[in-house]
């Protein structure tokens, strides 16, 4: 038998606002911070918990028996109250996260949101200046180890790069690390304080050139990132990530931030909206596909394919640092287009092909399911169709000159 504190909760989940999470959106929440006032999803109401009962006191919509005092505290805050209170300064660079975003970014913001209170207090927003120090692990190039590096983020430079973590220790990932670790320094990411490094950065990024998306699936740390960006007219992925969730959410925002900053001074008179829509995106979609030649003969290759905006590129294995090739899809227009076909050329992993046709040449690929291919097809359909934006038309002219450059490797053949 439903009881009388039930049914008011039943009632205030139909009030608008209150019908999903108040921190990631899902459908049909079914838990509750009671002293928050706001109804959530269990995803969240474990992250709710987790930062103890002192910020956040949680209980079961259903499951949990309710006191007069506490449902009265839902009916006079709910959802759209507290969000009023606790995103009332969300910077615009801020990505919100959503029911199907990476832990870590969802974690992070209700941290922000009811611990930090970062929303309700600006000064607290240490992530909009366009600078940021600090050391991250980074996958090796050539090897898969990781190793500990001085990151040092510029807007005014356009400019993000990495150094030796120290120049005379040398073994700062036992040196420095064992130090910080004894000091079990949180905020670490963000400290400035000095090493003597070396005369010039192992690598520079342009920033405005940029892409950034965690990725703890393919790095296997919930607490990562993979940096994506442009290099002498072809694209190199750089993996990084750092022990403490914090760390990682704040270069992520910060890099947000400064590419804004820049947008706004390169677009003066483009809405800040539409320039929020080119802020760094995560992948479209990322897996395993067949990819063969054109002619009969040539065989098929187990590649990972990324779709990064618009530049479809395909690896050996998901962390190589380079692609082996980059196939840009411009709109449908210019020639660009997708052919589905019901027949293969002899694979049996490969049983379900489609063939990306540009203007140079036709890529033939297969995926190993018909809802695999079905993915593939809407994401890049999608793209076609999208016109291009200056940033877009950008790069195209850098791949198209690398690709037709004498003495030059095509990013556009199947190396």
């Amino acid at each position: 038998m439903v009881d009388h504190n039930e049914k008011l909760l039943q009632e205030l989940l139909k009030k608008p606002g209150n019908n999903v999470c108040a921190d990631c959106g899902s459908e049909d929440p079914d838990w509750a911070s009671y002293n928050l006032g706001i109804f959530i999803c269990m995803r969240c109401a474990s992250i709710h918990r987790g930062m103890g009962a002192h910020i956040s006191k949680v209980k079961h919509l259903e499951l949990d028996r309710w006191e007069d005092s506490q449902v009265q505290r839902m009916k006079e805050v709910g959802n759209i109250a507290a969000k009023n209170k606790y995103e009332e300064r969300v910077p615009p660079c801020y990505r919100r996260p959503t029911k199907n975003d990476p832990q870590v970014l969802i974690e992070q913001w209700i941290r922000a949101k009811y611990q930090r209170e970062e929303f309700c207090h600006p000064e607290r927003q240490n992530y909009l200046s366009g600078s940021m120090e600090g050391f991250l692990m980074k996958r090796g190039k050539e090897d898969s180890r990781y190793q500990l590096r001085k990151f040092v983020l510029n807007e005014n430079e356009d400019t993000l790069k990495y150094h030796h973590a120290s120049d005379g220790c040398g073994r700062a990932s036992g040196c420095l690390g064992r130090i910080f670790e004894r000091l079990r320094l949180k905020n670490l990411g963000r400290l400035r304080y000095h090493v003597k490094e070396n005369k010039e950065p192992k690598g520079v990024l342009k920033l405005s050139e940029l892409n950034v998306s965690f990725a703890p699936a393919k790095i296997g740390h919930m607490n990562s990132m993979q940096l994506t960006f442009l290099k002498d007219g072809s694209t190199r992925h750089i993996y990084v990530y750092h022990d403490d969730p914090e760390v990682i959410n704040g270069w992520y925002t910060s890099i947000r931030c400064a590419k804004l900053h820049l947008l706004q001074v390169a677009f003066p008179s483009t809405p800040q909206s539409d320039l929020i829509l080119r802020l760094p995106k995560d992948f479209a979609r990322e897996g395993w596909l067949w990819k063969t030649g054109p002619r009969p003969s040539d065989v098929h290759r187990r590649r990972w394919f990324t779709l990064d905006n618009r530049k479809l590129m395909y690896h050996d294995e998901p962390l190589d640092a380079y692609p082996k090739g980059e196939i840009f899809i411009g709109h449908e227009s210019s020639g660009y287009h997708i052919k589905v076909s019901n027949t293969g050329n002899g694979c049996k992993e490969a049983r379900f092909p489609f063939h990306l046709i540009t203007p140079e040449r036709t890529f033939c690929l297969a995926a190993t399911t018909h809802e695999d291919r079905a993915g593939w097809l809407a994401v890049i359909q999608q793209t076609l169709k999208r016109p291009l934006t200056p940033q877009e038309s950008t790069i195209e002219a850098t791949l198209v000159r690398k690709r037709t450059t004498s003495n030059s490797i095509s990013i556009f053949s199947g190396r």
